[in-house]
């Protein structure tokens, strides 16, 4: 049994007879995914920072549709390649190269750990009535223990929490709906917009975000799994289960104001009831959030080992080194929840859309080159040698992740830093939308003249020559 659920598979290639599973447990890990108390305050912060409840439902749909088409892109280059996401941004920007994304990919998975741990540790804390500092201790040990197991559980977690977590959105939606006039909450009809891109922003950046490490998820499939299918069965999940908690957080922040701001997690609870009822739902809150933590996790560790191996030249990983890597997320993770979470809302909106800005480029720089340069092709042993096709250091594709960077920021708006362009937009941020175009066609432009690293079919093994 051990040798069934525990994962033995990092970095390496999944081989075609250790491949199961089909495209829809991309739907059900998504939707769990998704439903959960993080994606409700995301979806808050869009009613917090101004917006109104009408302008920015929509504006959260239009953002969950498009960051979610994005990462789907994503999620359909598992089955074909059999890799986690970030060992095929080792085709863009070199064996080595690829590390500049990657530390900054392990500060959003450390980031969101410790976000989803402040929300996780309050409904452990109730729960255990241990208080919050050590429930968030509690939770991140076995956030850690959940991780280390790796693939299965993750996916099994995902049909749990899909059904569990939309059974508690449903009758949380039913007494929500009974405590406000939902007329009345939609009635303010004015169009603001930089309110309605902060909404579009909010849902694009909590999309994108998944996008470094979706295919880790979808790199089990069989190979003949349908690209399209994958696409369109990971786009279904995310969208309606973010969308679905993001509209809750919207009628709940519209309605509730300060009583929610105080304490989020025991506003939700209270909504659902006392005694029983609200124990339960203080676990489906920690369940939501172990969901998705432990993606965090496992997706943390992955890139660590993706940019490490890189300089040592390793291509697997010992099950020690695997405990001793989720061991060192886990703890910056909850190190830095335990030092933000009293200032948990301002720092997670300001967070959201930081991270938007390193990873609309990379996204931008990865999909062309699969889709439109490599088309689907590339040499998989030489995404482990500095010395091969495609090299240590991509430089054309580094530079143009560093230009799509600074073309964001005179359009990006944080607490911290406001861009010269915003104000003349009436304050809307459109660095995302930036980030997407601006590396896209620099790198067409760039790489279409040179397709010498593109291997006429995808090589799977050392001494396999294409076909053609």
């Amino acid at each position: 049994m051990a040798d069934s659920l525990v994962e033995r598979r990092s970095i390496d290639v999944v081989p075609d007879d250790e491949r199961h599973g089909n495209a829809f447990s991309q739907f059900t890990l998504w939707l769990g995914a998704n439903l959960q108390i993080t994606a409700v305050v995301s979806g808050a912060l869009a009613v917090i920072f101004g917006g109104g409840a009408f302008w920015s439902l929509i504006g959260l749909l239009v953002g969950n549709l498009l960051g979610g088409a994005v990462m789907s892109l994503h999620s359909a280059q598992g089955p074909r390649l059999g890799l986690p996401q970030m060992i095929s941004s080792r085709a863009q920007f070199g064996v080595r190269g690829a590390v500049v994304p990657l530390l900054l990919v392990v500060v959003m998975y450390v980031g969101f750990f410790a976000s989803g741990s402040v929300l996780a540790g309050q409904a452990v804390g109730e729960l255990t009535h241990l208080g919050q500092t050590p429930g968030i201790l509690v939770f991140a040990v076995i956030t850690a223990l959940m991780a280390a197991i790796g693939y299965r559980v993750v996916h099994v977690l995902g049909r749990v929490a899909s059904v569990v977590c939309a059974l508690a959105f449903v009758y949380l939606g039913i007494r929500l709906l009974d405590r406000i006039d939902l007329g009345a909450a939609l009635a303010d009809r004015a169009f603001d917009l930089p309110m309605f891109l902060l909404a579009v922003s909010i849902a694009a950046s909590w999309q994108l975000a998944f996008g470094p490490y979706v295919a880790d998820y979808s790199r089990y499939l069989p190979r003949h799994t349908s690209a399209r299918a994958t696409f369109w069965w990971t786009l279904a999940g995310t969208t309606l289960g973010s969308q679905w908690s993001m509209a809750f957080g919207v009628l709940v922040a519209a309605s509730a104001g300060e009583a929610f701001l105080d304490d989020q997690v025991s506003y939700v609870v209270s909504l659902g009831g006392t005694g029983l009822i609200a124990s339960l739902l203080y676990f489906v809150i920690a369940l939501g959030k172990l969901t998705i933590n432990v993606l965090n996790t496992y997706g943390g560790f992955m890139s660590m080992v993706t940019g490490i191996s890189g300089f040592r030249g390793q291509r697997a990983l010992s099950q020690r080194g695997r405990s001793a890597y989720i061991a060192v997320i886990m703890v910056a993770g909850t190190a830095v929840a335990l030092l933000g979470k009293d200032t948990f809302l301002t720092s997670f909106k300001d967070f959201l859309l930081f991270l938007l800005t390193f990873f609309t480029p990379w996204s931008a720089i990865n999909l062309v080159d699969y889709y439109l340069i490599s088309r689907e092709r590339y040499d998989i042993p030489a995404l482990s040698d500095p010395d091969g096709r495609y090299g240590a250091w991509r430089w054309d594709a580094l530079s143009v992740y560093a230009v799509g960077i600074v073309a964001q920021l005179p359009f990006l708006a944080t607490t911290f830093y406001t861009g010269p362009l915003v104000e003349p937009l009436g304050g809307a941020d459109i660095s995302w939308v930036i980030g997407l175009l601006v590396p896209a066609l620099l790198y067409w432009l760039l790489a279409r003249r040179d397709t010498t690293h593109v291997p006429t079919a995808t090589i799977t093994s050392p001494d396999r020559i294409p076909a053609g």
